[in-house]
This record gives structure tokens, sequence and C-alpha cells, in this order.
């Protein structure tokens, strides 16, 4: 008799939807600069660990609910987040095996690249500050990876996600 195995999928979008929600939080002004990538690093974690399940049309649904949630241009974020989902998929399994800085470097280059379409498409549409502290949050996801890849794995291995 064959067991139903769960494929794990509400872990994936609980893991999105909490990003998400991190991402919407207020943060007092003098650390919002600062604020992490939430969202961004959810997605690289999950189209590195499963690329075939999350990839590029994932990373577009979440980018348009990102935009409605942040009430940006729509599509800016879904744009950004495809390209991001895009290059993380065609480097999935070099980054597997790289070091825990080595990725941290790879998630701080395609959060820099996620920012400066952000930025582009906001320059598009209106005026945006000119100040090197739009490039904290790069840093900030990057030092938070390895402690976010962690639960993201355990939840991966405890739920059987696959």
């Amino acid at each position: 008799m064959n067991e139903l195995r769960s494929s794990g999928t509400w872990v994936i979008v609980f893991s999105l939807f909490v990003a998400m929600i991190f991402n919407a939080l207020p943060m007092p002004s003098m650390i919002e600069w600062g604020k992490p990538q939430w969202v961004v690093l959810v997605m690289v974690y999950w189209v590195i660990a499963l690329p075939h399940r999350v990839g590029v049309t994932t990373a577009w649904v979440v980018g348009l609910l990102l935009d409605i949630l942040e009430g940006t241009v729509l599509g800016q974020h879904a744009l950004a987040l495809s390209v991001i989902a895009y290059f993380a998929f065609i480097i999935h399994l070099r980054v597997r095996v790289f070091p825990l800085w080595q990725q941290c470097l790879t998630v701080f280059v395609l959060i820099g690249i996620y920012q400066v379409i952000i930025r582009v498409v906001q320059g598009m549409v209106s005026s945006v500050p000119e100040t090197m502290m739009y490039w904290l949050p790069s840093i900030v996801s990057a030092i938070l990876w390895p402690w976010l890849t962690l639960l993201l794995r355990y939840w991966q291995h405890e739920f059987r996600v696959s």
C-alpha cells in the first residue's frame, strides 16, 4: 500500500508568507536603511534548494504579491525577483557546494542585482535619493544568510519538503 506523502508545498508558501510579513513590518527610521530583503532571501534559498519546484514563475507571482503589499509600481518586484530566481537557478548546483562564506558573497551579489533593478524602475517612475545607504540591505541580508539557511534547511528536512 502506498503511503500518501505530503510534498511540503505549505512549508514553502508559509516561509514566503512569513518573509512578506517581515518585509512589511515597520522599523525605526534609524535602521530602516538596513532592513534585510527577507522575501529575496527566502526565494533564493528555495530556488537553490528545490529548483524543480520553485523558480521564475513562483518568483513572478510572489513579486506581484509583494508589489501589492508594498503599494509599489505593479511589476517592479515581480521583474526583480524573476531575474534573481533565474540567476539563482543557473548557479544553484555550484552554490550548493560553496562554503558558507562564499554563499554569503553570492547572496550579497544577487541582492545587489535585485536592488539595482528596483532602483532603475523607481528612477523611471520618480526620483530616488542619492545615498550609499541604499546598499546596506545587501550587506545585512548576506550576514543573515547563514542563519536563515539553517532555519529553512531544518524546516525542509523536518517536514520532508522535496
